[in-house]
């Protein structure tokens, strides 16, 4: 009996490769189990792709990566936006055939096995909770153009400037913004996506007047020299904003809360990257047609400037201030709940402590996962510059984006039966073109991220093998 047990017991290989039947995945039925209830429509789940997208990379990363490429960052958000584009496509044909929130760490528990989700799993808690902290730490300087504008005022540069720049200590308004973005967050999903929906409106009628006024500025003689420092500034530049593109993946981390995924899922991630594209591209074109590209200053509220510049008055940046104020905020708050969702699944499964999983009885919301994740990404952002916590989050954005890309191949072979509501055009063309672009900006990071990364996988790890693995639901079936 003995020998028979020993024979049946799976290695530590087979444990690490086991995948999760697509099946058994808890979205399938009217209601996802676990207590989340479907109250997301089409619309509302554009928005928070939308949402959790426009904003970081025009209202806080351009004036980082102007001086990096120079005019040619036209061009970075061009290459970013491709990648996107052809690795949207593969999140719309999975989240079609697994709908399940979790998004890149549950199509590849499906797909690559237990582990490789695992280590997904915690490329997009870097992802998620590094990109709010990121784009929390700009929140101060509009913040501060704002009351400069109305009150005549400004914050001491100690607290309202992230740790480092121009005096930066401690960013109290990005701790603040977390903090009132954790309470909307606990009281529920739908009132949630309803205000991420206004302020995404908001914020959209606030960059095209941005853009109807730098046209009257515009002067193609700013377009010259286009690339100053080369092809490789084009891809420096393109590498730290393309965390501005996470939005897509917020939107698959929903899947338990949308009504009728397999259609809502697909047709959100790509209507949102058309609306993202779009403006990014137009928003940058504008920008480094108005001004020389020498001007750009990453330690201040750029297109603020610019504006005031062009018209000699305050009101049109007092506007765009309160545009950034409010687009800033409806990105924290819909990546925040992205990281809550993905913590959601992983506990769900048991490669994380339960009480992650917990979800309170009258809100629906899992309420000390959020508290928990607001905690830590407010000390982040307080402490942490900006420059580190961009490069960190495209670090795990692009592999997380590359191995969702490999997981359609995987899955047409594996399951070629299997309903999908999108299927990827060209295919393999279109998902081997997404990796092999997401490997072109991964090499153009710097080294110290490389470093950074490797500690945090290996941080992983170790709570894989000491915790997870032994916790797994697939341990005993």
């Amino acid at each position: 009996m003995s020998i028979s047990t020993k024979l049946s017991t799976p290695s530590l290989f087979e444990r690490m490769l086991r995948t999760k039947p697509i099946d058994a995945m808890p979205t399938h039925g009217e209601e996802a189990t676990g207590g989340l209830h479907r109250t997301i429509g089409l619309f509302q789940l554009t928005m928070f792709g939308v949402g959790a997208t426009i904003g970081s990379g025009i209202f806080v990363i351009l004036g980082d990566a102007v001086p990096k490429a120079g005019p040619g960052v036209i061009l970075s958000f061009i290459i970013a936006g491709i990648t996107a584009a052809l690795t949207a496509l593969c999140y719309a044909e999975l989240a079609s055939s697994i709908p399940s929130t979790g998004s890149s760490y549950s199509y590849t528990y499906a797909t690559m096995g237990e582990m490789v989700a695992y280590l997904v799993g915690w490329c997009l808690l870097l992802e998620y909770g590094i990109s709010t902290s990121a784009i929390a730490v700009g929140w101060g300087q509009y913040l501060n153009e704002l009351s400069f504008d109305l009150l005549g005022m400004r914050m001491p540069a100690a607290i309202a400037n992230p740790p480092g720049v121009n005096g930066g200590i401690f960013n109290l308004p990005a701790v603040v913004l977390v903090f009132m973005c954790c309470v909307l967050l606990l009281r529920g999903t739908k009132e949630s996506a309803r205000v991420n929906a206004i302020m995404v409106v908001v914020k959209i009628a606030v960059l095209i007047m941005f853009i109807l006024i730098g046209l009257t500025a515009f002067h193609s003689s700013n377009l010259h020299p286009f690339m100053p420092m080369g092809m490789s500034g084009v891809g420096a530049a393109a590498s730290s904003i393309f965390f501005s593109y996470i939005g897509l993946d917020t939107i698959a981390t929903a899947s338990d809360e949308v009504k009728n995924p397999k259609r809502t899922l697909p047709l959100a991630i790509l209507f949102s990257l058309a609306i993202v594209t779009a403006v990014y591209v137009l928003v940058a074109i504008v920008g480094v047609g108005s001004q020389p590209y020498t001007e750009f200053n990453g330690n201040e509220a750029g297109l603020v400037q610019i504006l005031r510049r062009i018209t000699g008055a305050t009101w049109p940046g007092v506007i765009l201030a309160m545009g950034a104020v409010i687009s800033i905020f409806s990105i924290t708050l819909v990546t925040l709940y992205g990281q809550t969702r993905i913590l959601y699944a992983m506990a769900r499964d048991g490669m994380l402590p339960k009480i992650f999983a917990k979800v309170d009885a009258h809100t629906k919301t899992p309420r000390k996962n959020t508290v928990i994740v607001g905690t830590l990404v407010a000390i982040a952002a307080a402490l942490l510059p900006l420059d580190v916590l961009a490069d960190l989050t495209s670090m795990g954005t692009l592999v997380a984006f590359a191995i969702v890309s490999t997981g359609v191949i995987i899955l047409r072979r594996t399951r070629p039966d299997l309903p999908r509501g999108f299927k990827v055009p060209f295919y393999p063309l279109f998902p081997i073109l997404s990796v092999l672009f997401c490997i072109y900006l991964i090499a153009d990071l710097p080294t110290h991220t490389f470093t950074l990364f490797a500690v945090w996988l290996s941080f992983a790890l170790i709570f894989y093998f000491s915790y997870s693995m032994r916790n797994s639901k697939l341990e005993n079936v």
